[in-house]
């Protein structure tokens, strides 16, 4: 799998920015999109996903909708950080349904969990259990989110460097 966005051409990275924005277009529509017939445009398709740019098509579902309104982020800190501590802890928390990102940072503490919860109620509920119980936890401090000002699963895309190839 390439690591690179420059090995991906200017007709690659329209075919991701028309795909992130509706994952649900047709071939046809797709080729018609970014200028190409629809076997180029597939065989290109399929290559963004074998080499790993195209992880997946999903769902945007509506949170609220769905009884999961609350954001709440929890800045987590641990006891120690050896490699068996951050493994134990990875592995747990990709357990909890409730956690939608977990990044490992560095500063201050060692880790930021964003849940996504019904309230409050289920908040306590998951601090005082789920995440009470994973391992090595030092402390945490928890930050409720107000209001969602921009929530997005857009990348924003860079500049393809590559002139235009064939599609292979």
């Amino acid at each position: 799998m390439s690591e690179n966005a420059d090995d991906i051409d200017a007709i690659d990275m329209a075919i991701l920015a028309a795909l992130q924005t509706d994952g649900r277009l047709s071939l046809t529509d797709l080729a018609k999109a970014v200028n190409l017939s629809p076997t180029p445009c597939a065989v290109r398709m399929r290559r963004l996903e074998r080499d790993g740019y195209i992880q997946g098509y999903h769902a945007h579902l509506n949170p609220a909708r769905l009884g999961r309104g609350m954001v709440v982020f929890v800045q987590v800190t641990l006891k120690n950080t050896d490699e068996s501590t951050l493994k134990s802890f990875n592995e747990a928390v990709s357990r909890m349904p409730e956690a939608i990102e977990c990044h490992m940072v560095g500063g201050g503490f060692d880790y930021l969990i964003k849940l996504r919860v019904r309230d409050m109620g289920e908040y306590r509920s998951i601090l005082g259990g789920a995440i009470g119980a994973l391992p090595a936890v030092a402390g945490t401090h928890s930050y409720f989110v107000m209001e969602e000002v921009k929530s997005s699963t857009l990348l924003p895309l860079p500049r393809a460097r590559r002139k235009n190839r064939s599609a292979e």
